[in-house]
C-alpha cells in the first residue's frame, strides 16, 4: 500500500509515523509546498521504525494538474492541510480517482459538488476525520444506535495545556498560528428543534478523573447528524468545547467587543481585520512552548430508552502526549484517527463512495476496528452504561 500524506505541520508527520509503522504499508510519501518544512520532517522522522519507507515531494494542491500526477501514484491520500486547501485537495483526488481522508471540513456550500465529483470518480472522500470533528460524531452515532430511542446527545471535546498559562489559560494544540476563535453563533437542539445560541454560552463544569474540573461551552452541534435515522427523535443535543475554567468568559468578551470579526475596518486610513489583528497579538503568546504538554479530553453521552427502560451511555477518553515521538496529545488522537481510516480504505474494508462525514464512513464493524487500532496505539476510551428507573 502506498499512502500520500499532505502537510508537514503538526498533524501530517503524526499521521506518517503511524502509517510507516504499519506492515501493510510499503511507501509513505509526505507532500508539502514548503521545502524547508519537508526537510525538517525528514530529519524528525528519520530515527523511527519504517523511516526507510518515507519519500518527500514538493506538492501544491492548488496546482491541480501537478497535484493530480502525485495523487495518481497513491492508493490513499491523507490531507492534513489547512481548511482553505481542503476543497482543492478533494477535487484533485477525485480527478485522479483516488480516495482521500481529510482532517478538516471543506466549506459547507461546496459539499454537494465535492460529493458529486467523488461519487463520479467512484472513491470515498472522508471529511472532518480527526477527533472533533471526527471521533465525536463517530462515537455519537455509535451510542445512539445502541438505544431504541435517543432523547439527549451531548458531545464534549477539547485540547488544553497541562498547566494553564495567561492570558487565556490556553495553548494552540492543533497547529498553525491562528486561535480557534469564531464569532458565529452555535447550533443546539432544544425540544427537537435546531436553533442558534451565542458561541461561548451554555457554560457548564465537568470533572475528569486525574485532571479536575474543566468548563464546556457551546461550539455548535453538527447539523448533519440529524439526518441519521437513529437521531430522528432527538429532543436535546449539544456539542461543546472543553477548556480550563475562565476561558469561555474571556472568549465571549472578545466576541462582544467585535475582535473576532472578519470584516475589515478602517483605522486611521488603514484597513484592519479584527480577528487577524487579534491573532497577530495573541498568537505568539499562546503557542505551545518547548517542554509544555497538552491533554485532549473527550466525552460523548447519549440518553434515551432501551428495552422500554431509560438508559445512559458514556464514552470517555483522556489522551496524553507521546514525548518519545514528539507528539502532542491532540496530534496523537487526531492524526491516528485519520491514518487508521486511510488504512481501512486501503485494505478494502471501507467501500462507500462520495463525500462522507466520519460517522457515515466509520460505523458498525468499522467502529470496532477503529477503536481497536486506537487502543493498540495507546489511545484508550472507556464505555460506561447506566440503567435507571422507569420515568
Amino acid at each position: 500500500m502506498r499512502i500520500l500524506v499532505l502537510g508537514s505541520g503538526l498533524m501530517g508527520p503524526a499521521a506518517a509515523l503511524h502509517l510507516m509503522a504499519d506492515p501493510g504499508v510499503a511507501r509513505v510519501v509526505v507532500g508539502d509546498r514548503d521545502r524547508r518544512r519537508l526537510a525538517a520532517v525528514r530529519r524528525r522522522l528519520a530515527p523511527f521504525p519504517g523511516s526507510d519507507k518515507l519519500e518527500f515531494q514538493d506538492i501544491d494542491v492548488n496546482g491541480q494538474d501537478e497535484a493530480g500526477g502525485h495523487f495518481a501514484g497513491a492508493d490513499v491520500i491523507v490531507s492534513a492541510l489547512p481548511q482553505p486547501a481542503s476543497a482543492p485537495a478533494i477535487q484533485a483526488a477525485a480527478a485522479a480517482r483516488r480516495p482521500l481522508v481529510d482532517l478538516t471540513l471543506p466549506p459547507a456550500g461546496e459539499w454537494l459538488e465535492l460529493h458529486r465529483r467523488a461519487e463520479a470518480a467512484g472513491v470515498p472522500a472522508v471529511i472532518g476525520c480527526g477527533v472533533d470533528p471526527g471521533l465525536t460524531e463517530i462515537a455519537a452515532l455509535h451510542l445512539a444506535e445502541k438505544l431504541d430511542r435517543v432523547e439527549e446527545l451531548h458531545l464534549y471535546c477539547g485540547g488544553i495545556p497541562e498547566r494553564p498559562q495567561p492570558p487565556l489559560g490556553y495553548r494552540i494544540v492543533f497547529g498553525g498560528k491562528e486561535l480557534p476563535l469564531r464569532e458565529e453563533e452555535a447550533a443546539v437542539i432544544e425540544k427537537g428543534e435546531l436553533r442558534l445560541v451565542p458561541r461561548y454560552s451554555g457554560v457548564e463544569t465537568l470533572h475528569f478523573p486525574g485532571i479536575g474540573e474543566v468548563e464546556a461551552y457551546h461550539e455548535g452541534f453538527a447539523p448533519w447528524l440529524l439526518e441519521h435515522p437513529a437521531l430522528q427523535g432527538l429532543r436535546r443535543g449539544t456539542q461543546k468545547t472543553l477548556r480550563w475554567p475562565g476561558y469561555a468568559a474571556k472568549a465571549a468578551l472578545l466576541r462582544e467587543l467585535g475582535l473576532l470579526g472578519r470584516k475589515p475596518l478602517a483605522v486611521d486610513g488603514v484597513e484592519v481585520t479584527p480577528i487577524r489583528l487579534l491573532n497577530a497579538l495573541l498568537g505568539p503568546r499562546v503557542q505551545l512552548q518547548r517542554g509544555e504538554r497538552d491533554i485532549t479530553l473527550f466525552r460523548v453521552e447519549a440518553s434515551g430508552v432501551e428495552a422500554s427502560r431509560p438508559r445512559h451511555y458514556r464514552l470517555e477518553g483522556i489522551i496524553h502526549p507521546d514525548p518519545a515521538r514528539g507528539l502532542t496529545a491532540m496530534a496523537r488522537v487526531t492524526a491516528t484517527t485519520a491514518a487508521v481510516t486511510a488504512l481501512l480504505i486501503g485494505r478494502g474494508e471501507l467501500q462507500e463512495i462520495g463525500l462522507l462525514t466520519p460517522e457515515r464512513a466509520i460505523h458498525g464493524p468499522l467502529f470496532d476496528r477503529l477503536f481497536e487500532e486506537l487502543a493498540a496505539a495507546g489511545i484508550h476510551f472507556e464505555l460506561t452504561t447506566e440503567k435507571t428507573e422507569p420515568l
